[in-house]
């Protein structure tokens, strides 16, 4: 494992990534903001709708606008997820090439399938986050929860995307994604710094491609 995050630290400061990132951050912005633009009345009224059963005023609205803006921030991070699982073949393809020559690709993700999985872990993440959202207050607790609720996001989509690169036998995908919960909890850690989470899902994927790659192609 920590060779694994050695590289993958390693890549992502490369020059090819940031520039990668930077596309793909950009894309999500607009595409978050038009959409946040459009229907922010909505959701800060669905969000105090929610938060009714909160019997203090102050607590109710502080709470309210806490969770707008928090929404509002999920909804970047699932958005530059998706771009990322769209596009991301081609580098981690490079990024093979170039730490594992004898990594052959016999494959590549179903666009569809890739597409599914990402709004299907968003949507999962956003109904789990909307109805345990006061959890994230707890100090350490919270925090920790925070990364595992983010993994939801990367996690099957990540895995899917790198693995149908590389591998076709269902039995070693298994096995070389047993670890996958762990990695996109690492992964999600940049979620925590605003901007740098535009890293998060990338990072996750190369995470990923060394942890399959790594012990077989060194």
């Amino acid at each position: 494992m920590r060779n694994t995050i050695t590289k993958s630290l390693q890549d992502i400061f490369s020059s090819e990534v940031i520039l990668f990132v930077l596309k793909i951050g950009f894309g999500a912005l607009v595409s978050t903001g038009l959409f946040i633009y459009l229907f922010w009345s909505t959701l800060s009224s669905f969000i105090t709708s929610y938060l009714s059963w909160i019997p203090w005023e102050w607590l109710k609205t502080t709470g309210a606008s806490a969770a707008t803006i928090a929404l509002a921030y999920m909804l970047i991070i699932i958005m530059i997820s998706i771009l990322t699982s769209l596009y991301a073949e081609p580098l981690l393809i490079k990024l093979a090439k170039k730490h594992y020559p004898n990594a052959k690709v016999i494959g590549s993700p179903d666009i569809s399938k890739s597409v599914y999985l990402s709004i299907k872990s968003g949507v999962i993440f956003l109904l789990i986050f909307m109805f345990t959202f006061p959890i994230i207050f707890i100090p350490i607790i919270g925090q920790i929860y925070m990364l595992w609720l983010w993994s939801i996001i990367i996690k099957e989509p990540t895995a899917y995307d790198v693995s149908s690169l590389f591998i076709s036998d269902k039995r070693i995908i298994k096995e070389k994604t047993k670890k996958s919960r762990i990695i996109a909890m690492i992964a999600s850690l940049f979620n925590y710094v605003p901007l740098l989470n535009i890293f998060a899902p990338v990072f996750a994927q190369i995470l990923f491609l060394h942890q399959i790659l790594g012990k077989e192609n060194t």
